[in-house]
């Protein structure tokens, strides 16, 4: 049989395993806790919603040709990405609806990608302008975008009637150099038929062809279009086509043995500068000997 002290024994330590148990119970809440509360927030701030930079914020396109910004936003999460037009507050879209009745604005996302792209369809220079990415935190964030719309032309230099000898050679250059980066290409046309021409490396020892073209992608578009040992049959009208601007042209008149000076520069009463300089020195000492004259006369 338990004695009384038995008793008191056995129930001691049961009470001391119980409070030991509690004890280690509430250690391990603890760092459980403090882990847990440190966990929460390293997600909460490196979950929070960011811009990527390194996407083009300056964007320039021709009229007519579909422009893209393209917004990049990362950890987006819950949040919503809108497009906004600045100059009048006009929400575009939100999320991947539109909010516009101008079917030439849409946005473009991937599924389950971080790029949020505004597609401008036939963009008209009134389009150009900021357009801001939001996203609905608090407070809300924005990146401006700038479009720019311009309406490219291509230039040929020189008059827009060149008057060259038969034999001669013909030497055309169109530069185009407003645009986006990518300007396309170019080609030349007589009339309503394309130059067909034969592109020949420096190393080729063959003959150079007639019909020459060379087409250069700096700063700018510059193309050259060169015709050897003129015939009268290449007289015509010679078209600089972009694919992505407005056409240029000029008239060509293929003549045999000199031309007049007048047909030359277009304008059969112009006078070249060193006549014009004589006939102002005659003029001159003309009215200086009226008026000798005249004083001479006065004295007698």
């Amino acid at each position: 049989m338990w004695t009384q002290e038995m008793q008191t024994n056995y129930f001691f330590g049961y009470r001391l395993k119980i409070g030991l148990i509690v004890i280690i119970i509430m250690v391990l809440g603890f760092f459980t806790e403090s882990q847990g509360t440190a966990h929460y927030g390293e997600d909460s701030v490196g979950s929070f919603p960011y811009f990527e930079y390194n996407v083009p914020r300056n964007v320039t396109t021709v009229v007519g040709q579909t422009a893209f910004l393209h917004c990049r936003v990362e950890q987006l999460g819950d949040k919503a990405v809108s497009w906004i037009r600045k100059r009048d507050l006009h929400i575009l879209t939100a999320g991947i609806l539109t909010y516009t009745s101008d079917q030439r604005f849409q946005v473009i996302r991937p599924d389950k990608s971080e790029n949020w792209t505004l597609q401008i369809k036939f963009p008209q220079e009134r389009d150009a302008g900021i357009y801001e990415c939001q996203v609905n935190t608090e407070p809300k964030m924005s990146l401006a975008f700038q479009l720019n719309v311009v309406e490219a032309k291509a230039h040929i230099l020189g008059p827009a009637d060149l008057y060259v000898k038969t034999g001669s050679a013909l030497a055309l250059t169109c530069i185009l150099s407003q645009g986006p980066h990518d300007l396309g290409t170019i080609f030349w046309y007589k009339g309503s038929n394309l130059i067909e021409y034969k592109e020949v490396e420096e190393n080729e020892l063959d003959i150079a062809p007639r019909i020459r073209l060379k087409t250069e992608w700096t700063e700018q578009l510059t193309s050259r279009l060169t015709i050897e040992k003129l015939m009268p049959t290449d007289s015509g009208n010679y078209s600089c086509v972009p694919t992505m601007a407005d056409t240029a042209s000029v008239n060509v008149h293929v003549i045999n043995g000199e031309h007049p000076a007048a047909m030359q520069h277009g304008n059969a009463n112009t006078a070249s500068p060193c006549a014009l300089s004589v006939n102002l020195l005659i003029s001159l000492y003309c009215t200086l000997a009226t008026i000798y004259t005249s004083t001479i006369d006065g004295f007698r």
